[in-house]
């Protein structure tokens, strides 16, 4: 495993829907989740909805000694941090040193820089701080979104976990047109917001940071040699930018198989359903972007976690069926729906 950074996993939490998990793979993830809530709760202007679906999460930490652990045991396993990649092939990668390494199977997983987006898209943008508490909160499990703040530059909310008794992290997010991120302006709001919440800061512990594409066209290989995985692969899910499950399906697949035997007509039948429901997050994006003036988004979120509980697991999951699709389409639109505003966006391309 060729790792550019000093260590694995970067500065990052990865929360996930416990249930979007494959089977396979619960005993595994299970080592290395560091938080778990039986549920979560949105907000938005006027109501609140708390949905009972067990909701987890991981930290940096924990998935680079996962990761570690597993190197130590494996007989023909090595891993190598701070090393760059120069160009990835079919069967061979050559290092920024020059070195050529061959292997059966090459699973290029480089990140959200390499996905190829074929026109514009959103962006969903966010700043999280973790504090230290000098008193417990009173949170009983996270809170996803909330939307109750003033809605500029987009779908603005933030998202808020308890990490423990005496310690949270704050997002500020915005699912915006531009992908420029302010953090001297959004580290201060999640404290001025965590603040006006009740929650007694002693100190930030870190800081983290992301800018995530929300693209309504992008250009996916269909999967082959090497085997694009990640964000530019197509595996993750395009209107939410959780990326932990769909990681975890790949991954299982390819551990089932022989190095030869992952590319092939199984990996294009799993391909084919995954582009299926990217798709439909495409067209989800497109509709926010488009026909949403900046300020009025939040309605569509707000209809749609009106929606009954399997559906929005199933949307979080990837798994949407063809009636979920037709329910989060069809009927009334979010107010905000603007013809005006889909012709202005029309002329700015």
């Amino acid at each position: 495993m060729i790792e550019r950074t000093a260590a694995i996993g970067g500065n990052h939490t990865w929360c996930f829907h416990a249930g979007d998990v494959p089977p396979e793979l619960v005993e595994v993830v299970d080592r290395i989740t560091t938080y778990r809530w039986d549920g979560y709760a949105v907000r938005f202007p006027g109501w609140e909805r708390i949905l009972l679906e067990p909701y987890a999460g991981t930290c940096s930490p924990a998935l680079a000694a996962a990761v570690g652990d597993a190197f130590v045991h494996a007989e023909h396993g090595e891993l190598r941090c701070g090393v760059a990649v120069r160009t990835v092939s079919a069967e061979r990668v050559e290092l920024e040193t020059g070195e050529i390494l061959s292997a059966e199977l090459i699973v290029d997983a480089r990140g959200p820089q390499h996905l190829v987006v074929d026109r514009a898209a959103g962006y969903q943008k966010f700043v999280g701080v973790e504090l230290a508490l000098t008193r417990p909160h009173a949170l009983q499990r996270p809170v996803l979104i909330d939307a109750t703040v003033p809605q500029v530059g987009g779908f603005r909310f933030f998202y808020v976990l308890p990490l423990a008794a005496d310690r949270v992290l704050v997002e500020d997010t915005t699912f915006a047109r531009d992908p420029e991120l302010d953090v001297e302006r959004l580290e201060p709001n999640c404290l001025r917001f965590a603040a006006a919440a009740g929650l007694a800061i002693a100190r930030v512990i870190r800081t983290e940071q992301g800018v995530l594409a929300m693209p309504w066209s992008a250009s996916y290989e269909s999967p082959g040699a090497p085997l694009r995985a990640g964000y530019q692969g197509g595996w993750f899910h395009p209107a939410t930018g959780y990326s932990f499950p769909i990681a975890a399906r790949l991954a299982a697949f390819i551990a089932q198989r022989a190095p030869r035997g992952v590319v092939g007509a199984e990996l294009a039948s799993l391909w084919r359903a995954q582009l299926q429901q990217i798709r439909f997050c495409h067209r989800l994006n497109k509709l926010l972007f488009h026909w949403f003036a900046e300020g009025d988004e939040w309605h569509v979120f707000e209809r749609f976690y009106r929606l009954p509980a399997p559906v929005i697991r199933r949307f979080y999951a990837l798994e949407t069926t063809a009636t979920d699709r037709a329910r989060i389409l069809l009927g009334r639109p979010p107010r905000g729906f603007s013809l005006r505003t889909r012709l202005a966006a029309r002329l700015a391309r």
